[in-house]
C-alpha cells in the first residue's frame, strides 16, 4: 500500500463543516424522530475497491458526536473485495444517521477516484512511468481528490496555478519561442519548477537546450512520442529533463505509451471521470 501524507486537518475539517451544513441546515428533522440511545453501525462496500477518505468520513462523524468510536478494519489505500465491512462504529443514533450520508459522500468519491487511479497505475506496473493527475478536480475538492490518487497509487502534479510554472502555446505565442518563454519564466520565477509544453520535436530540442524541468508532450504521434525519448535521452541531454505525455490517454493504451519510455503520463479522467464506490451505513452490528 502507499504511504499517504495525512491531509491537513483544518483542510478537511472546513470541508466537512461546509458539507454538513449543506446537508443539515438547521437540523435533521427525520433523525429526530428516533430515541437518541447508544448504537452501533458498519460501513460496508458492495463492490471491489480501493479505500480512500477515512479523515473525512471520521471527521463527519466527530462533529456530531466527538465521543463516537469508529472502528476501521480497512488501510487507507488498501484494496478490498465486495461484501468487505470496512468500519464499525458507536455512538449516538441521531448523530449517526445524520453524519451518514455526508460522511459516505466523502468515502465514496474519493474511494472512487483512488479505484480508478489504482487501474491506471496497474496498467504500467513494470515499466518505470508513474501515472499523474491533474487540476481538472471537482471544485472545492482538489487536495481530497489529489489525497486520493496518491491512495490509488499515483502522483500529483501541480497542486494549482502557484506551485509550478507551466508554458503553454499562448505562453510561447506570445514570448515569440520556447526559449524566450522560459528566459521570461526563470528570470521571474527562479525557484519554482517549470514545465513546458512542446507540439514539435524542434520545440522539444530547444526546450532541452534552454533547461527547464520537465516537458510535456502533448498529442504526439507514436512515431514523434518515441523519437522525443531518444532525442531526449541520448547526448548530450542524456535523460536529465524527464518526459510527460498527455492528451489523449485512455485505460486501453496506456500501457503502449509508457512502454515508449516516458517518465509521466498524466490523466485528468482519474479526477474528472468520478464514479462513486457503492458503499452504505447500516445500523446494527455488523454481519457474521
Amino acid at each position: 500500500m502507499p504511504r499517504l501524507d495525512a491531509p491537513p486537518d483544518a483542510l478537511v475539517l472546513a470541508e466537512v463543516r461546509r458539507a454538513l451544513e449543506e446537508d443539515i441546515g438547521g437540523g435533521d428533522v427525520t433523525a429526530a424522530l428516533l430515541p437518541d440511545v447508544p448504537e452501533r453501525a458498519y460501513l460496508l462496500c458492495k463492490e471491489d475497491a480501493v479505500i480512500a477518505g477515512r479523515p473525512w468520513f471520521d471527521a463527519c462523524h466527530r462533529a456530531l458526536d466527538p465521543e463516537v468510536r469508529i472502528d476501521w478494519r480497512t488501510a487507507e489505500g488498501e484494496r478490498v473485495a465486495a461484501g468487505t465491512v470496512l468500519a464499525v462504529l458507536a455512538g449516538r443514533s441521531r448523530a449517526l444517521v445524520s453524519a451518514e450520508r455526508t460522511a459516505l459522500n466523502f468515502l465514496q468519491t474519493l474511494s472512487g477516484t483512488a479505484t480508478t487511479t489504482a487501474a491506471h497505475v496497474d496498467a504500467v506496473r513494470g515499466t518505470g512511468t508513474v501515472v499523474l493527475d491533474t487540476r481538472k478536480t471537482l471544485p472545492g475538492l482538489r487536495v481530497a481528490q489529489k489525497y486520493a490518487v496518491r491512495a490509488g497509487g499515483g502522483g500529483n502534479h501541480r497542486i494549482g496555478l502557484y506551485d509550478a510554472v507551466m508554458l503553454k502555446e499562448n505562453h510561447v505565442r506570445v514570448a515569440g519561442s520556447v526559449a524566450a518563454a522560459i528566459a521570461a519564466a526563470r528570470a521571474t520565477h527562479p525557484a519554482l519548477p517549470l514545465i513546458v509544453e512542446v507540439e514539435t520535436l524542434a520545440q522539444l530540442r530547444e526546450a532541452l537546450v534552454a533547461g527547464c524541468d520537465r516537458i510535456l508532450v502533448d498529442d504526439f504521434p507514436p512515431e514523434d512520442r518515441r523519437e522525443a525519448v531518444r532525442i531526449a535521452r541520448s547526448a548530450p541531454f542524456d535523460g536529465r529533463i524527464p518526459l510527460e505525455v498527455s492528451g489523449g490517454v485512455d485505460l486501453a493504451g496506456l500501457r503502449a505509451i509508457a512502454a515508449d519510455g516516458v517518465d509521466f503520463i498524466s490523466i485528468g479522467a482519474l479526477t474528472k471521470h468520478v464514479r462513486a464506490i457503492d458503499l452504505s451505513m447500516k445500523l446494527g452490528p455488523p454481519p457474521a
